[in-house]
């Protein structure tokens, strides 16, 4: 019943609140899952497949650097990224051209900001260098090239599994409280602040005052 007046008759859809219609047992927008359990077998499957086709190679594939994200809200973390630079492949003393044939990620287009990202890298490049095993691409005398690892030592080596290949340090990110010293005391970040900013704006003309000096002398 509706109340008193001219209205419109109530047509209120209830029937398609469970599912919206169509299809046997009225299930069109519901979304199932019942192959969970499947895919997730079938995800194992096909990492075990591939670890078996590059094996003895690294199951991750090629070796990354290691690289801090863009932007303010994810700069703080470390995360693999695309290939090593090639000022990172000359400080470990690798050739860029060698790099990818063993099994190393380059990527001629990133650029390196600091002398601590590029440190790091340089030394996981070098930890890599010292734990890998070339294999010969043929067999016999004939097959072995300079550089390979001698076959005393490729008997039974275990393939590297490891998701990263050589895993990522992340800092630890709870800090311990502590006693504050004497010398954090005495120190004033305002002052050094300030004393850089007036370095700064003088740096100029004291260049000038010592260029003029030297042309007098």
């Amino acid at each position: 019943m509706t109340g008193a007046g001219n209205h419109v008759i109530p047509n209120v859809h209830f029937r398609k609140v469970n599912g919206m219609m169509h299809g046997r047992m009225n299930r069109v927008m519901m979304r199932t899952w019942f192959d969970q359990a499947a895919r997730k077998k079938r995800r194992s499957q096909n990492r075990k497949a591939k670890a078996a086709r590059l094996a003895p190679r690294p199951a991750a594939g090629l070796l990354r650097p290691v690289v801090h994200p863009p932007t303010q809200r994810y700069n703080m973390k470390l995360r693999l990224g695309k290939g090593f630079t090639l000022e990172e492949l000359k400080e470990a003393k690798i050739p860029a051209k060698l790099a990818p044939t063993i099994g190393i990620a380059v990527d001629h287009r990133r650029r390196n900001r600091c002398t601590e990202s590029l440190q790091a890298n340089v030394n996981r490049l070098k930890l890599y260098k010292s734990k890998l095993l070339i294999f010969p691409k043929k067999s016999g005398k004939k097959g072995v090239k300079k550089g390979d690892t001698p076959k005393s030592e490729l008997q039974n080596v275990a393939q590297n599994t490891l998701k990263e290949i050589i895993p990522v340090e992340r800092p630890a990110l709870r800090v311990k409280a502590r006693a504050i010293t004497s010398e954090e005391k005495e120190a004033s970040a305002y002052k050094k602040m300030k004393k850089a900013r007036t370095d700064k704006k003088y740096e100029g003309a004291r260049r000038k005052k010592a260029e003029d000096g030297k042309k007098e002398g």
